[in-house]
């Protein structure tokens, strides 16, 4: 119940009115402090930079993990699904989840069988690595790709809006629901943030164009990650 809240409020506070930018751009946020910036401005945040693919595989960014109950015998992706599950599914040995339902915002489906459902990273693994994540640890690039910390960093969508989607970023694909748009916008911009991730060109200048249009009040919420 508490991870079902937590996730209901960071997709509510991408709806709130936007809090004031700070007077100073260069202002320096407290260490792992809370931050909402509107979608504007906080897209301008991202460092502008090349991307490179050079030596990814996906193997590099271990998952699923453990994930945040190592007791509870579900991994990653089973605890996701349970957080975001609209009806809880039955659990059985070995956390196998049967039954329960689910909204997939991306194309606002309905789905009530788990096995048809995907957990998306928000920004897939490949985008990462072209982003930055080809120097961490590997630890850390474990600790991403099983990122439960931040509700808007993994999401339970249908299995054919993620792989339509495979790795491509806001320039290349959008998800089929109008009405996905500027929630995911803010969720990919957040996500790039909390981790230190850069944005290429083109990146950027779509996140702009809806920015300054249709999703001008929409904020972003994010807390940078350890």
């Amino acid at each position: 119940m508490i991870k079902n809240l937590l996730r209901v409020f960071a997709a509510l506070s991408l709806s709130l009115t936007p809090l004031a930018v700070p007077a100073s751009a260069n202002a320096v946020p407290a260490a792992a402090a809370a931050q909402t910036f509107p979608l504007s401005y906080a897209i301008g945040q991202i460092p502008l930079a090349e991307e490179s693919r050079a030596g990814y595989t996906r193997n590099k960014f271990k998952h699923w993990n453990t994930g945040l109950d190592p007791a509870d015998g579900c991994n990653t992706r089973a605890e996701v699904l349970l957080a975001e599950a609209s009806e809880a599914p039955t659990v059985s040995a070995g956390c196998k989840l049967t039954d329960g339902e689910w909204l997939s915002y991306y194309d606002e489906q309905e789905v009530s069988d788990p096995a048809k459902l995907d957990i998306d990273h928000m920004v897939p693994l490949a985008e990462a690595w072209d982003s930055g994540a080809s120097t961490w640890s590997a630890a850390r690039r474990e600790a991403y790709a099983n990122d439960q910390d931040a509700a808007t960093s993994l999401v339970a969508v249908t299995a054919r809006t993620n792989r339509q989607k495979a790795d491509q970023d806001p320039s290349a694909w959008m998800p089929p629901a109008p009405t996905a748009t500027c929630r995911y916008l803010a969720e990919w911009t957040a996500t790039k943030l909390r981790w230190g991730l850069t944005a290429d060109q083109s990146e950027i200048d779509t996140i702009n164009v809806y920015a300054g249009g249709p999703c001008q009040m929409t904020v972003v919420h994010y807390i940078p990650a350890p």
